[in-house]
């Protein structure tokens, strides 16, 4: 019988299976769609302005299953039973189920916020009171309903002082987004949004604490320290390894593991306890090719995936353009366990056109006339998902 004191060891072929199925995209995209179950199973879904195709929130829950639509998503905002937004490593929706375990969450935003020097022309607490007042008596607000101005030099992250405060008390859960028109953002009291039965509930720190690092390692498969706290973002790494410390001395909560990378070298890490049935039960990854989001919970780890599968990506929106390698919005193609290329596309929803800019073959993958073809599928269910009816070729190396 194995000694679970000793590392199991996870080949880098059974490593990457075990991350796609975790994260919803080790079977083909299709049948009944289950939208809130896909959040839970997740975790979270970071929310993105940027639609150069499809918003990064739409496209990652299409790539689970294509059956999802841009309007599903709207409906679980703010529903007792469905979503709410805050913030992982990024503004994200999450499931209205997780609202006890992210109160401390609340907490470390409202302060980090409280002590950033940004935060400094922020209205003081009869200002803010001011502004709850006006929404307790309006009802939700946006940005636009109120008029303050910034002071001073507009940078890129610049705020008026409004913007300040409702930001302020949306990170320290006095405020909750309750439908957004457009992608604007909706405030309400947050009394009116989170249910009831949820808000009452008290969980000690440490509970929470458990609670969000057992559900990371639960959707990582096998993860570092560092992987396990970047999951959510909302433990530092003190709290991260105290977590460890606990889970091994209780015993059967955890597996210590070596993971292959891609290059063939071993990285401790940790897992569930019950990392053998999962790694038994595994089946390959779907051969669907997928073009992905950049923001795909798969890629957004820039080094995880590079560790994993010796794909070296990265997000180049805020770069300038002659600095960047690649393109500003590009996608990567996944093809079973591989990542197999990449794309940069561009979308007119007026025009009905969505245009392959460039398209770059993975190096030593060979692109066979059936793995065009099942791009030219994937694209064509990527237009017809954000309702355009033409595909155009921009790129001459693209056949």
């Amino acid at each position: 019988m194995p000694d679970p004191a000793r590392p199991l060891r996870i080949d880098n072929r059974t490593a990457r299976s075990l991350w796609l199925w975790s994260q919803g995209l080790g079977s083909a995209p299709t049948g009944p769609l289950d939208l809130l179950g896909t959040i839970r199973d997740l975790g979270f879904v970071q929310l993105d302005s940027i639609q150069v195709v499809a918003r990064a929130h739409h496209h990652i829950l299409w790539s689970r299953n294509q059956n999802y639509r841009e309007p599903m998503l709207d409906a679980l905002l703010g529903h007792p039973e469905g979503v709410f937004e805050h913030y992982t490593h990024d503004a994200s929706v999450i499931p209205m189920a997780f609202l006890p375990m992210w109160r401390r969450q609340f907490r470390r935003k409202k302060e980090w916020i409280g002590s950033a020097s940004w935060f400094r022309s922020m209205p003081d607490e009869d200002g803010r009171a001011a502004i709850k007042a006006r929404i307790m008596a309006e009802g939700p607000l946006s940005t636009h309903a109120f008029d303050t101005k910034i002071d001073g030099p507009k940078e890129m992250w610049s705020r008026p002082p409004h913007k300040l405060a409702l930001d302020y008390l949306w990170y320290g859960g006095e405020l909750a987004t309750c439908h957004r028109v457009n992608f604007t953002k909706f405030y309400d009291l947050a009394e009116r949004v989170f249910p009831e039965n949820l808000r009452i509930i008290e969980l000690p720190d440490a509970a929470q604490i458990d609670w969000l690092c057992e559900g990371a390692l639960d959707r990582l498969g096998a993860g570092t320290l560092g992987e396990i706290k970047a999951f959510w973002d909302a433990t530092d790494r003190s709290e991260v390894s105290a977590w460890a410390k606990r889970a091994e001395r209780a015993g059967g909560r955890i597996r210590p593991v070596e993971v292959e990378s891609a290059a063939g070298d071993w990285t401790k890490a940790l897992a569930p306890a019950d990392i053998e049935q999962r790694i038994a039960a595994l089946k390959p990854p779907t051969s669907r090719l997928r073009i992905l989001n950049p923001f795909d919970p798969v890629t957004r780890d820039r080094a995880r995936l590079h560790r994993l599968f010796g794909f070296d990506y990265r997000v180049e929106m805020f770069i300038p353009a002659a600095q960047r390698l690649w393109g500003y919005y590009v996608f990567p193609i996944l093809e079973g366990h591989r990542f197999t290329g990449r794309i940069e596309l561009k979308a007119d929803r007026r025009a009905g056109v969505l245009t392959v800019m460039k398209f770059w073959p993975e190096p030593g993958v060979t692109w066979s006339a059936r793995r065009h073809e099942k791009l030219e599928a994937e694209l064509a269910r990527l237009a017809r998902f954000v309702g355009v009816p033409r595909i155009l070729r921009q790129d001459t190396a693209f056949p």
